[in-house]
């Protein structure tokens, strides 16, 4: 196996800073993709225009997309207009919902947290609650923001695994703890994804791309948190890292170009 550490694309979140426009990461999932996945991740912009998909895949061993205070744009999924002062990211949606098909069908593994877990989703064709604690039966799954970042990040609630999932496997147990901060949650689950984990609440909390040639998991909670002191978040990202690593040293490149 290469010595070098794999490549990971992350799409960034663009935001307003004092009236000027950044492409951000957070500092928690970069740190996790180094220490716990040992890649060296590299951030790619939220611009919206038109790119050359084949031309980024082309570079990179594996695609993460993170979490966002943003909602991904109900119109996405023939959703209802979502409540004023809704933070959205159009750039975000545009760059992250076109490279998922993409990324799947090229083979490269693809790590999905949070607003990226619905991304995949949506990039799939399926639909999400926007105020889940708000539909009967459901649990709230949102944070206090009045807590601390180490209260609001602590475990809130159990995920079920699935029986000889992938999470069962890597984790050897059948169910977790997890921390859960979101409002947006699946509604309708998009065609071809295999459940993963649900909530207490029968919630679906983690899936996979059935069928698919490389690595794929989306996961509704935020396992980059303090990622070292959690043995299922360790197992997640190292079992991300390892996919990297194998879809580079079998030839990244003759895959990037089979999607030209």
């Amino acid at each position: 196996m290469s010595d070098s550490r794999p490549l990971i694309g992350v799409v960034s979140d663009r935001r307003n800073l004092d009236n000027h426009y950044f492409h951000v990461v957070g500092e928690k999932y970069l740190k996790a993709l180094v220490t716990a996945a040992g890649a060296y991740p590299v951030a790619l912009p939220a611009l919206d225009t038109e790119h050359d998909i084949a031309e980024v895949l082309h570079r990179l061993d594996g695609l993460f997309l993170t979490g966002s205070p943003s909602n991904v744009e109900p119109y996405h999924y023939d959703g209802h207009p979502s409540r004023d002062n809704t933070l959205h990211d159009p750039e975000r949606d545009h760059v992250s919902l076109s490279l998922i098909p993409a990324v799947i069908d090229a083979g490269i593994p693809l790590f999905a947290v949070c607003r990226g877990f619905q991304e995949m989703n949506v990039a799939l064709g399926g639909s999400l609650h926007q105020l889940v604690h708000e539909v009967p039966g459901y649990l709230v799954h949102k944070e206090d923001s009045s807590e601390p970042h180490e209260i609001q990040y602590g475990p809130s609630h159990r995920v079920d695994f699935e029986p000889g999932g992938l999470l069962h496997r890597i984790s050897g147990r059948p169910s977790a703890s997890v921390n859960s901060l979101h409002s947006q949650a699946v509604d309708r689950l998009a065609p071809g994804l295999k459940i993963e984990a649900r909530a207490e609440d029968s919630l679906i909390e983690a899936f996979v791309v059935g069928g698919a040639r490389g690595f794929t998991l989306g996961v509704q909670w935020h396992p980059e948190w303090q990622v070292m002191d959690n043995p299922l978040s360790v197992a997640i990202f190292r079992e991300f890292g390892r996919a990297c690593r194998e879809y580079h040293d079998a030839g990244r490149h003759l895959a990037g170009r089979a999607t030209a």
